[in-house]
């Protein structure tokens, strides 16, 4: 079951583990529930307020009881967390006010063996830790042990430093595990000065007997045109529909396996005004010339850098002025699916709405390859708990 669903990135990740049916989603966003049924037709999907559905209708309309799903998963949006008060809900429907409250009462509801909650780094370190420590308080009333970690997407195969708060619980005789990185890099974080709480790959000086030798390193993250570069170039304002090259990694081949062909490859038509400063662009707003712009974030009107993984997508991806965001050879605002390139997305991934629709549902996206590694960890969690 997937709360707060959005496009339905982070389920998707988990239906590409290979273990997992999905059978739920709601969103309070049509558009967004939309681009979720299409890419989960099997699931009741329901475009509506969290908290105005009882759950015993969602029972009767998946058919899954107490104990049914195996795992529930969502990002209740941060406003939730605002008045995390004592859990009062029983077995029973009861109103709630807090978008938590409702990720509780569906686990509470719904019994699952996991859960696995995921939201913006900051709820790390809200009303001094406080607020966190709430919310494991609640899940421990439930029955539930938790814990959690700060996740950097670009350790998971995602060509993108994504950075968020993942918190895994789990039932008694279930012991938590999260997943191992599967590519190297040194990111700074946000999220909490607490080294012991960041989800990191192993460094040689920590553990020398892990690597002895150059093969058994972890690889390096992925870089943005080691994800888009097969992609054809585009001109600002104009859309391609065909591949003209073949995958040249693993990475884009995986991304392509089952798409005929090139949807949503469609660059944003910029003004002559626009145009002019994209030509400009560097690394930062530094390399545009004071006179041609009155003002900006450092990372607006710039580049992203071809060698490394994206900085994290905004749901203005595809507008220069709002930030770090240029092709990083073309002039011109990444494409939609270049953003959904480095979101994880396949190329066969369909979104529903308008270009303005699509760049906020791919910017507020988990990225599914990060929700597959977390669902590896679940499958573990699962065949591994006590009988």
């Amino acid at each position: 079951m997937d709360l707060f669903c959005g496009t339905g990135g982070f389920s998707k990740g988990f239906e590409n583990s290979g273990a997992f049916r999905v059978d739920y989603g709601v969103d309070l966003l049509p558009v967004a529930v939309e681009t979720f049924q299409m890419n989960h037709p099997q699931a009741v999907a329901l475009a509506a307020d969290i908290r105005e559905i009882r759950l015993s209708t969602v029972a009767d309309r998946t058919g899954l009881s107490p104990g049914g799903p195996s795992v529930i998963v969502g990002g209740p949006p941060c406003q939730g967390f605002s008045s995390i008060r004592p859990f009062r809900s029983t077995y029973e429907d009861d109103p709630r006010n807090s978008l938590f409250e409702e990720f509780a009462s569906y686990v509470n509801y719904f019994r699952p063996p996991v859960f696995v909650m995921e939201n913006v780094v900051g709820l790390a370190t809200h009303k001094k830790g406080s607020t966190i420590e709430q919310i494991q308080e609640c899940f421990d009333s439930l029955g539930y042990v938790s814990d959690w970690r700060i996740v950097n997407a670009a350790h998971f195969g995602v060509p993108q430093k994504r950075e968020r708060l993942v918190m895994i619980g789990a039932q008694s005789g279930i012991n938590i595990l999260f997943p191992s990185p599967t590519h190297a890099g040194e990111f700074k974080t946000i999220g909490t000065k607490d080294r012991s709480r960041l989800l990191l790959p192993p460094l040689i000086s920590d553990a020398p007997s892990l690597f002895t030798s150059e093969e058994s390193k972890l690889p390096e993250a992925l870089t943005v045109m080691e994800a888009i570069g097969d992609l054809p170039p585009v001109a600002a304002g104009e859309c391609i529909s065909d591949y003209d090259l073949p995958p040249q990694n693993d990475y884009q081949a995986a991304r392509r396996r089952n798409a005929t062909r090139l949807d949503w490859h469609v660059a944003t038509g910029h003004t002559k005004r626009m145009l002019d400063i994209i030509r400009h662009a560097g690394s930062n707003i530094t390399a545009i010339p004071q006179h041609m712009i009155s003002s900006g974030f450092s990372s607006s009107y710039s580049r992203l850098d071809p060698d490394c993984p994206a900085v994290t997508l905004t749901v203005n991806f595809v507008h220069p002025a709002s930030n770090k965001c240029i092709h990083p050879y073309q002039d011109r605002a990444l494409t939609l699916r270049e953003g959904a390139r480095l979101q994880s997305f396949d190329d066969d991934f369909h979104f529903a709405g308008s270009r303005t629709q699509i760049s906020k549902q791919i910017g507020n996206a988990v990225p599914p390859l990060l929700g597959q590694a977390i669902a590896e960890s679940v499958i573990d969690m699962l065949s591994h708990r006590a009988q």
